[in-house]
């Protein structure tokens, strides 16, 4: 038996019989040192798109008004470094196309795609812009991704503001996991091109 600092005796502590031994965390794979930890460039650059993701809301009926709520002060997507909405494509990383999407504003969406800048994600937030909806009519686009491509999308009619945050999160993962040399390989290409774009 040891003397603590405050000096009354100390009792070493038995492990319960079979109680699992903890042991340290593994340090994830990179350079180690003393003071310092160095990472690969595709997890910094990862991070980096992570956290400085501007999106562009292109809402058109009632699941803009969920989004609105989800940029509110209750949900805040600010915490996620998002509170400033780009309205410009050639300045924005994320399309986050929510509503009812006609067939007259297909190639107005798909302008609006073209002109984002690489890297560029899109959700596809709600029913209607998932697969028309329950809008199964001549004058309603049956999905976005029958003009543009999508990356994540999020279910509902209209989703509450957590599953907006949610579809965010899934595409924050996506930035942050993607090699730096994906947008240059043949089967993005190839992606790009089955909707007939260079």
């Amino acid at each position: 038996m040891g003397v603590n600092p405050m000096g009354k005796p100390s009792v070493p502590i038995q492990p319960l019989s079979g109680a699992k031994t903890l042991s340290p965390v593994e340090p994830p794979p990179g350079l180690e040192g003393q003071g310092f930890f160095a990472t690969t460039l595709d997890a910094a650059v990862g991070l980096a798109r992570k956290g400085s993701m501007w999106p562009l809301p292109y809402a058109t009926s009632c699941c803009g008004i969920e989004f609105m709520s989800t940029a509110a002060s209750h949900y805040d997507i600010g915490r996620f470094g998002m509170e400033r909405f780009s309205y410009s494509p050639r300045q924005a990383d994320l399309l986050m196309v929510m509503g009812t999407i006609a067939k007259k504003l297909g190639p107005i969406l798909r302008t609006v795609y073209e002109q984002m800048a690489e890297p560029r994600w899109v959700l596809s937030v709600g029913a209607c812009a998932s697969s028309g909806g329950i809008f199964d009519t001549y004058s309603v686009l049956q999905g976005i991704d029958r003009i543009i491509p999508v990356d994540v999308y999020v279910p509902g009619c209209p989703p509450r503001p957590e599953q907006i945050l949610d579809g965010i999160l899934r595409v924050h993962y996506l930035a942050s996991h993607e090699s730096l040399r994906r947008r240059d390989s043949e089967e993005y290409k190839a992606l790009l091109a089955h909707y007939g774009i260079e």
